[in-house]
């Protein structure tokens, strides 16, 4: 089983239950009737007991089994337990520091990689249409919406910037890129820096060079009020964007549910992809893993995240996985290079490699799942008849081949 944090993952499936049902699971939540754990003191010590919904203890050998596999830590407070084996949420319950934990189903674990994998990919598919359709609303004459929340989005890609939230300013006083204040913004020709205190305290020093970026955000500030990024409506009057407006216009122009996070994630994705290209060769996996640490660090820098908060939420685990398995990005650079010459805002090479990659691993974990979906068929039909499925035979043993160094400097499939 599997413990995560709902919030470092990419967004859910658009229909939880269905892709619960998908997967072999039922859809279930910790707010109907469960087991929960309550601790006893015998002659063998201090332990946990566990009891059904209406009090009486769990005695099942297969449930306690179950449960057991979950390795709930003794420390977690408010214990639910799913009294279904096939759960997508097998557990939940509190740590010591109060914060909700989670204990997934690990066929659910599975279909939500799978849409880890279609999500990013899909991200950067789009990105060219994103990029199309924002440098078109750059061009409008005035400070219309449109025009703001293309400037915002323009940002969000080109500084890694966090795109902001009004409760933060107002409580932490730590800023991003839609609560940002004039007073954080200076403007030369055709420079724009920024400065200002972000989440977690971290001050932010970013500097753009582009000249229609610059009067843009001049003219904005000029507006009366506090705010950077404001608009003037049809009617004249000045009106202020927050992050639901961004993400909004996000999905208004590529009709899906992309959010201001997603750039991040895919800016993360990237760089780790580009950082690991610069590594030399590595000899053993000791060596790749160490490299995967340096280019998290250097990936972090750039997100102004911990490390540990960067692999975990901004960075696709596919690139991870293969550096480790010593493919090489520059191969897929070099597939991508010609038709990305062709389209002004198409993909940057790196980029297309990235969805490349993402492509073939997306149809690996397919194939994959296929495979033990036709396994658990097997399975169920033997069941029925009584009998058990037929092992597969083993292959000859294949003549031994030299081993291959990594052949990484690279990320790719």
């Amino acid at each position: 089983m599997h413990s995560e944090d709902p919030a470092s993952l990419d967004s859910p499936p658009s229909d939880p239950p269905a892709a619960a049902r998908a997967a072999g699971l039922r859809y279930v939540l910790d707010d109907r009737p469960g087991i929960r754990r309550e601790s006893v003191v015998d002659g063998a010590g201090e332990g946990f007991r566990y009891l059904d919904n209406k009090g009486d203890p769990v005695d099942d050998e297969a449930t306690l089994a179950r449960i057991k596999s979950l390795v709930i830590p003794p420390a977690w407070q408010e214990i639910w337990i799913c009294p279904q084996a096939n759960g997508h949420l097998q557990a939940t319950g509190r740590d010591a520091k109060g914060r909700k934990q989670y204990r997934y189903h690990p066929k659910w674990r599975a279909a939500r990689d799978e849409v880890k994998y279609e999500r990013m990919l899909n991200f950067g598919n789009a990105l060219p249409a994103i990029r199309k359709e924002v440098d078109r609303a750059l061009g409008l004459p005035g400070l219309p919406r449109e025009k703001v929340l293309a400037t915002i989005v323009y940002l969000l890609e080109a500084t890694m910037m966090r795109v902001g939230n009004e409760e933060y300013a107002r409580t932490n006083k730590s800023f991003g890129l839609t609560t940002l204040r004039n007073r954080h913004v200076s403007v030369e020709g055709s420079a724009v820096e920024f400065r200002f205190r972000g989440k977690s305290g971290v001050y932010h020093k970013v500097k753009v060079q582009d000249r229609r970026l610059a009067r843009i955000i001049a003219r904005a500030r000029d507006l009366p009020g506090q705010e950077l990024f404001q608009y003037v409506d049809d009617q004249g009057e000045t009106r202020s964007i927050d992050s639901s407006d961004v993400n909004d216009y996000l999905r208004a122009i590529t009709g899906e549910e992309y959010t201001a996070k997603d750039f991040r994630t895919w800016s993360g994705t990237v760089l780790a992809a580009l950082a690991l290209q610069e590594f030399e060769k590595f000899d053993s996996e000791t060596q790749a893993k160490k490299n995967i640490v340096r280019a998290i660090e250097s990936v972090s820098e750039k997100l102004g995240n911990t490390p540990s908060i960067c692999r975990k939420c901004y960075v696709h685990p596919a690139v991870l996985d293969a550096y480790l398995e010593g493919t090489v990005l520059e191969v897929l650079r070099e597939r991508t290079e010609q038709q990305l010459q062709e389209n002004l805002h198409a993909l940057q090479p790196e980029e297309a490699a990235v969805v490349a990659m993402l492509q073939q691993r997306l149809r690996h974990e397919q194939e994959e799942e296929k495979m033990r979906e036709q396994k658990r068929g097997q399975k169920r039909e033997a069941k029925q008849d009584g009998t058990r499925p037929a092992k597969p035979k083993k292959a000859g043993r294949a003549p031994a081949q030299p081993r291959r160094q990594g052949a990484a400097p690279g990320v790719g499939l």
